[in-house]
């Protein structure tokens, strides 16, 4: 995440948005914010007496950071070129998961949910994944989890990885479409196919997933919007549980940025007010396909039975522990993101070391802040939550921008709390800043 695109202080959302720069928010303070001075406090509240709450959730992410070939719009921390460091990686990835079982506050932890991202998780060859997984599973058991989420590339599933992985205990499978045109995915070097795509959702079909995400990327060069609803079409046609679309985003750390700034890309990709439209109709045809939209870039088909906990625990304040490169925590209000280079993630783990890398400290008012900002995403504020919480009334706290943000019709009001509209949800993550605190605005994301 090394992206420059800021949000300037007094901004609802009204100011035109820049077609490059990093647009999802995933956290908050902004990335730019964490220092390694706040690494001392992370680890101190890894040393405390476990926590007598029991209820509390905590989650595992594990970060595999291989991919065959990097996208052109990738700016996630992968790499297409070192998989003769795979083995090395993955032995560093489960130590450091046994450092932190051995700490007091992690201890007796269990696991709420579980989230293997990447990179491509699925581009592991069987043995080297199943040795991943036993070992995790041996440090701290997953089975009482409400949910354990795995990431998939179409032409790197086979019938005994996904028989292996529902076996393991994952329930929710999210399969890395992107669009189901091979002319787009080529222009966007995707390194599958539409027959790629087909073939592996019936290989998960059969293995019979509690959960099958599948997503699409509005917005991807080559696109039009015949290309994209097609392709949402066809998408639909293969019964996933859940649909997710992203916007496209053209972070500067990308390769899309380079080519674009070259003039390398004849035709560039559409703009915010065309990926916008594209997202409000798809949420449409879902809805009348028989989804229910759930957040601001994803529809289910039954909320109740197909909830994502990985998402949803995360944005009500519950405890994760990021294991890998560049991978971060949020644990006891504390914001902790490891090293950022394969290299120094690897040095850490030959001298037996937690990677730290930086963090931050949250106060009382910064913690009701993330759960705010990251709350609006779902779509739904509930007044209730934070004044029990909290003992804040959001509606107060953050009367003027949902004053501002009423009058351009992103957001409704009522005694039991605050609704974004479907056009905010369009541009939830354009709208956030306003909500940070004054020192947090205008300031690079990551």
């Amino acid at each position: 995440m090394h992206g420059s695109f800021s949000v300037p202080a007094a901004s609802v959302g009204t100011d035109p948005e820049p077609e490059t720069g990093n647009y999802f928010v995933s956290t908050y303070p902004p990335f730019s914010c964490w220092t390694p001075q706040a690494v001392p406090a992370f680890r101190r509240a890894l040393a405390k007496s476990p926590d007598p709450d029991t209820s509390r959730d905590l989650g595992l992410y594990v970060h595999i950071p291989f991919c065959v070939e990097r996208c052109a719009y990738c700016y996630y921390l992968t790499h297409d070129n070192r998989f003769r460091d795979m083995t090395s990686y993955l032995d560093a990835l489960t130590a450091e998961w046994r450092r932190y079982r051995q700490t007091p506050a992690l201890a007796e932890r269990r696991l709420s949910f579980v989230y293997f991202g990447g990179g491509t998780p699925s581009v592991l060859p069987l043995a080297r994944l199943q040795t991943l997984v036993d070992t995790l599973q041996q440090t701290a058991s997953w089975t009482s989890a409400r949910e354990v989420t795995f990431e998939c590339a179409p032409r790197s599933v086979t019938e005994d990885k996904v028989r292996f992985l529902r076996d393991a205990g994952v329930t929710r499978l999210s399969l890395g479409v992107q669009d189901m045109d091979d002319e787009v995915l080529e222009a966007n070097g995707r390194v599958h196919f539409v027959q790629d795509v087909e073939r592996a959702s019936a290989i998960i079909r059969r293995a019979r997933f509690d959960i099958v995400n599948l997503d699409l990327i509005a917005g991807l060069v080559g696109q039009t919007d015949d290309s994209f609803f097609r392709s949402l079409d066809r998408v639909i046609g293969l019964g996933p549980e859940s649909v997710t679309i992203y916007q496209l985003e053209i972070p500067r750390n990308t390769r899309l940025f380079r080519e674009i700034a070259d003039g390398m890309v004849t035709e560039p990709p559409a703009g915010w007010k065309t990926k916008h439209a594209r997202l409000a109709e798809a949420l449409s045809v879902l809805e009348r396909a028989g989804y229910q939209v759930r957040s601001a870039y994803s529809a289910v088909r039954d909320p109740e039975r197909h909830p994502f906990v990985y998402q949803d625990a995360q944005y009500r304040g519950a405890d994760l522990v990021g294991i890998g490169v560049s991978a971060f925590s949020y644990f006891d209000g504390v914001d902790q993101q490891n090293v950022a280079t394969l290299d120094a993630y690897l040095d850490a783990g030959c001298r037996d070391v937690f990677p730290h890398w930086r963090g931050y400290q949250l106060s009382d008012e910064e913690r009701m802040i993330r759960e705010f900002v990251l709350q609006l995403k779902l779509g739904r504020i509930d007044r209730a939550h934070f004044l029990g919480k909290f003992g804040i009334d959001p509606q107060d706290r953050f009367a003027a921008p949902l004053a501002e943000g009423r009058r351009h019709g992103w957001f409704d009001l009522d005694e039991l709390g605050v609704t974004v509209t479907r056009q905010g949800l369009l541009r939830i993550d354009r709208l956030l800043p306003a909500f940070y605190r004054p020192a947090h605005q205008g300031v690079r994301y990551s």
